[in-house]
Order: C-alpha cells, then sequence, then structure tokens
C-alpha cells in the first residue's frame, strides 16, 4: 500500500511535508464544483468560466494573508476537475489537497446502488493509490462524505461506512458534509465503528448547528468540529458563529477546531460581489482577535490543526 510517508500531506502537484507549510490553510473548500440541480448555473464553479478568478483570490490571499493550503472537498458526483485543480495550485502558487468520495444522497452517483461497502472501498482505494481518472493526480482526503438528517439514509452510511474503510487502508482522514450541521454524532459513529480513529475525521458544517452541547461531544471523542461555512450569513450569522466557536474554545478543545469558508458557487467569489475565500481572514478573524485570541491560538486555528488533521498526526502540546 502506497501511503503517504508521516507528516507528509498528498497534493494536486506531488506530495508536500507538512513542516513546509508556513501560513494558513482553508480546511473547506472548493474551487470547481458542479451542483447544478435547477439548471440556473448558480450552484457552479466552472472551470473554464470561473478558474481564473478562483486563481486570481488565491494568488492574492497568498500574497496578503500568506494563505500556504487549501483542501478541496469536491468529490464523486459533485463536478470534480483533478486537472483544473493542478492547474489553479500551480498558478496561484498555493497546495491544493484533492478529495474522493460521494456527497449526499441526492448527489450520489449511480455504483452505490448496486455496490457494497467493500466494493465502494476498493473504488475509493483504487483512486487513492493509482489516481483520479487518467489524471495521475491522487487524492489526499476523504470527502465530503455526506448524509443529511439526524441519521444518515441506508445509502449514506454505506457510502461513511466504505469512506472509513478506504480511509483505514490508505492513512488518509475523513472530512464529512453534515447537511445544515445535522447527523454529525451518527457520522462519527459510523466512521469509529469501522475503526477509524476519531481524531481523523472532520465533522462538518458545525457552525450552522445551534449546539455547543453537540460541538462538546463530538470533540471530546476527539473528532475535529469544522467551523467552515463562514461567511454564509444566508444560513447563519457570523456572530453566531463567533459565540458557538468561543463556547467550543472555552471548553478547552481549540485542539479540535477547523475553519474555513466553503465556497461553493461562483456568485460567492469576490469578483461577482461575494464574500470570496479571504472573508475567513479579512472579515472573522479580526473578530476573533478583539475577542482575545491571540497569534499563536490563530496559527493552531488555521495551520496546525488542518495539518494534523490531514496527516492524522497525535495531539497537540
Amino acid at each position: 500500500m502506497n501511503r503517504p510517508a508521516p507528516g507528509t500531506l498528498r497534493t494536486v502537484t506531488g506530495d508536500l511535508p507538512m513542516t513546509s507549510v508556513y501560513g494558513p490553510a482553508l480546511a473547506h473548500e472548493h474551487l470547481v464544483l458542479d451542483l447544478d440541480t435547477r439548471g440556473d448555473g448558480a450552484a457552479v464553479l466552472d472551470p473554464g468560466r470561473h478558474a481564473a478568478a478562483v486563481t486570481a483570490e488565491l494568488a492574492g490571499l497568498r500574497e496578503k494573508s500568506g494563505l500556504s493550503l487549501v483542501v478541496e472537498l469536491t468529490c464523486r458526483g459533485m463536478g470534480r476537475d483533478a486537472e483544473t485543480l493542478a492547474r489553479i495550485s500551480r498558478d496561484a502558487q498555493v497546495a491544493v489537497v484533492a478529495a474522493t468520495g460521494w456527497y449526499y444522497q441526492p448527489f450520489h452517483t449511480p455504483e452505490i446502488a448496486d455496490a457494497d461497502v467493500d466494493e465502494l472501498a476498493g473504488t475509493l482505494v483504487r483512486e487513492i493509490e493509482h489516481g483520479i481518472g487518467t489524471t495521475g493526480i491522487r487524492p489526499g482526503v476523504l470527502g465530503e462524505i455526506g448524509s443529511h438528517g439526524d441519521v444518515p439514509t441506508a445509502p449514506e452510511a454505506k457510502v461513511l461506512r466504505a469512506a472509513a474503510r478506504a480511509a483505514t487502508a490508505t492513512g488518509l482522514s475523513v472530512a464529512t458534509h453534515a447537511q445544515l450541521g445535522r447527523g454529525g454524532p451518527a457520522q462519527l459513529e459510523l466512521l469509529t465503528a469501522e475503526g477509524l480513529p476519531a481524531h481523523r475525521v472532520s465533522i462538518g458544517h458545525q457552525d450552522l448547528l445551534d449546539d455547543p452541547g453537540v460541538h462538546r461531544e463530538l470533540a471530546a471523542e476527539g473528532a475535529y468540529v469544522a467551523f467552515d461555512t463562514v461567511g454564509k450569513t444566508s444560513y447563519q450569522s457570523d456572530s453566531t458563529r463567533l459565540r458557538l466557536l468561543l463556547s467550543l474554545l472555552d471548553s478547552g478543545h481549540a485542539d479540535r477546531i477547523l475553519l474555513s469558508c466553503d465556497i461553493s458557487r461562483h456568485g460567492y467569489l469576490r469578483g461577482e460581489g461575494g464574500q470570496g475565500y479571504g472573508h475567513l481572514f479579512d472579515n472573522f478573524l479580526p473578530h476573533l482577535s478583539e475577542a482575545g485570541a491571540d497569534e499563536d491560538l490563530l496559527d493552531l486555528l488555521t495551520r496546525r490543526n488542518p495539518l494534523r488533521f490531514l496527516t492524522g498526526a497525535g495531539e497537540e502540546h
């Protein structure tokens, strides 16, 4: 089994030692995407029409905020395009980690219906080992593995179990999509029941769930709690996100938090009047600093935590 070397990130342009990542990371983003179910082209980041704007934003953030890494969680059935990711990464000079897996049930691809858990896990392992399609570009994370509701549907549970088995076989970690923040505990239970350690799991979209008790529960189990839709104020205000984040920090779980913006349609790009990938650095983190976060804490939340999640590294010391 061709696992990444310890402390190594598998990026779209090759393996990268985590020690060479000096600046912050965005832990859950999309650079290329197609979730257009309405035919209006809104839920799209098109390789031809939008890649230049995406590249420009990332390059600007590298220069302004030191952005060093993007975890790109567009997976099978979501319009993934590995070659475009590699081009964006090279042109922006920002490392990008690509993903494999399946999103939540409305976006499942046909093979899920007839395959069992081991067959689906085998599909993921082959992609991790040999690359996406014929590109030779290998995923560095499993995600965003999706479910909706408090309990995953049977097909979603099958995909979660397959992702856990593939992660265990390959040494990668799993990032989930918990629709509107719901169902995180059930996701974690399924993943860990397959033998995947909780510290190799990130439960997604928890900033959309106004329930500090659930956040504490997930963190106490050892999972990462992703506050990854920062700036999406149509779903949740950033003031509520900040309150929830401060509550989790006050509970002593700073080493179990991931932050990002989840840019998932072209209308979110800065050039189209949206908040952009930089909203976390330009707008949200300054408020966190005003609430008492020092530079070491910001580095933990935006750099060390995502690196430890991706590499499966141990506890923060």
